[in-house]
């Protein structure tokens, strides 16, 4: 088959990477991929949020099956357009990935369902906003309703805090994502990611990880679209993500579908887990980054079939193959990073590193220039290992952290540091 990726992180680069081990893969092509995916597939120059671009493109190339990484192209209805034309695509519908691009809609459905999740208020305007933190106290979390490249939600500690948000987010500060404002009830608990692919009829668990959001070491700082992550979360154990399937998201799938927006693709649910009770703190309706490149790294070539399984609508028929294993991702990000950073700082050490089954670094923000790769991005490198046990994993993730000539760059040292303190 011919495959197209969409996308051009760390993520598509781990998507890319276990593709291209399953034998059904003949042709692989990224767009626009970057200096590590385009060592490894053809990469494409297209606009991958138009999809009449994208459409012609495929058309052009013979694409057999579409895989969709990031949310900008889902919310734009690519996969719809892709289905219009009879293309075999992996990623949910237009309709469907509301469940990411609006946090009031999948606070609708919530409720609809009564699925468990944090209270929370929906607003329009700073001065109602406003008001209602100041009713309501801290801590309190404010989140811009849009896309907002994992960046639109601050963590409140004070009443003042949460004022200030609210006017940054009403202000522009993320765009058209901060236009409506949806402010939470502070949740209590660890944080974990659930993976389950759906094919619009069944859901099929793909694996958990747990993200590592805030910039600095013991969780502490602003918060980033991810400084590593580790795969098992030994806290979202099989009773519970029993609970958070039964509780949350088959519910959520069966009123998706009542509604003529039937779900495709990789649901994403973060949950906050506390005593045992899972809630949903968000969806997202692709694969999180950098939870995927630890899925990937653990998955290897069965991940294309589960997702080419879903997009033909085959899940009840599928199963997934785990090791028992765990997988740790580092993520190397440029000096500044959530905030300015400089771009096209030379990085070296690459080339000496192993580029195995179990040890990969995974490009997220990278470009070939003048024959070097160089930083292009906030988030630069993902430093991905499989090992035994975390601990395994953890140190051969940090020893080729430590092989990489970065000076321009920072990461956390402390990754998988819940699991690992047990």
């Amino acid at each position: 088959m011919n495959i197209l990726i969409l996308g051009g992180g760390g993520r598509e680069h781990s998507l890319a990477w276990a593709v291209l081990q399953n034998p059904k893969c003949d042709r692989l092509v990224v767009a626009p991929g970057n200096a590590g995916i385009a060592a490894i597939a053809d990469c494409a120059n297209l606009d991958i949020c138009d999809g009449g671009v994208v459409v012609t493109f495929v058309e052009e190339e013979a694409i057999d099956f579409v895989i969709i990484g990031p949310e900008g192209p889902l919310a734009a209805g690519v996969a719809d357009r892709l289905r219009d034309a009879g293309v075999l695509v992996f990623g949910p519908s237009k309709a469907a990935a509301q469940l990411e691009a609006s946090k009031a809609f999948t606070k609708e459905i919530c409720a609809a369902v009564d699925a468990p999740t944090a209270a929370y208020g929906h607003f329009t305007d700073a001065p109602a906003a406003r008001a209602y933190v100041s009713e309501v106290g801290a801590p309190i979390v404010v989140k811009a309703d849009g896309l907002a490249a994992g960046k639109g939600v601050i963590i409140a500690e004070t009443v003042a805090q949460a004022h200030a948000a609210i006017d940054d987010m009403f202000g522009g500060a993320f765009g058209g994502a901060g236009a409506e404002v949806v402010i939470e009830e502070f949740m209590t608990g660890e944080e974990a990611s659930f993976f389950v692919l759906c094919d619009g009829t069944d859901v099929l668990p793909i694996g958990t990880a747990q993200d590592h959001k805030r910039v600095g070491e013991g969780d502490t700082g602003l918060n980033t679209g991810g400084m590593g992550a580790y795969s098992p979360a030994p806290v979202l154990s099989e009773a519970i993500a029993a609970r958070a399937l039964d509780e949350i998201i088959r519910p959520t799938m069966a009123e998706m579908a009542r509604r003529g927006m039937p779900y495709q693709g990789v649901l994403y649910a973060g949950l906050m887990i506390e005593d045992g009770a899972p809630r949903l703190v968000e969806y997202n309706v692709r694969f999180g980054d950098p939870e995927c490149q630890v899925l990937m790294m653990r998955l290897g070539a069965q991940a294309f079939d589960l997702m080419h399984a879903a997009a033909e609508g085959r899940l009840a028929e599928a199963q997934v193959n785990w090791a028992n294993d765990h997988a740790m991702t580092v993520v190397m990000a440029a000096n500044g990073y959530p905030g300015s950073y400089e771009k096209g700082a030379v990085i070296g050490g690459l080339d000496a590193l192993p580029e195995t089954s179990s040890q990969m670094v995974f490009h997220a923000g990278t470009k070939a220039q003048g024959g070097a790769v160089t930083a292009s991005g906030g988030r630069v490198l993902n430093v991905t290992a499989r090992g035994g046990t975390l601990q395994e994993a953890a140190a051969k993730a940090y020893e080729m952290v430590d092989a990489i000539d970065f000076p321009d760059g920072f990461c956390r040292r402390d990754i998988g540091w819940r699991a690992l303190k047990t």
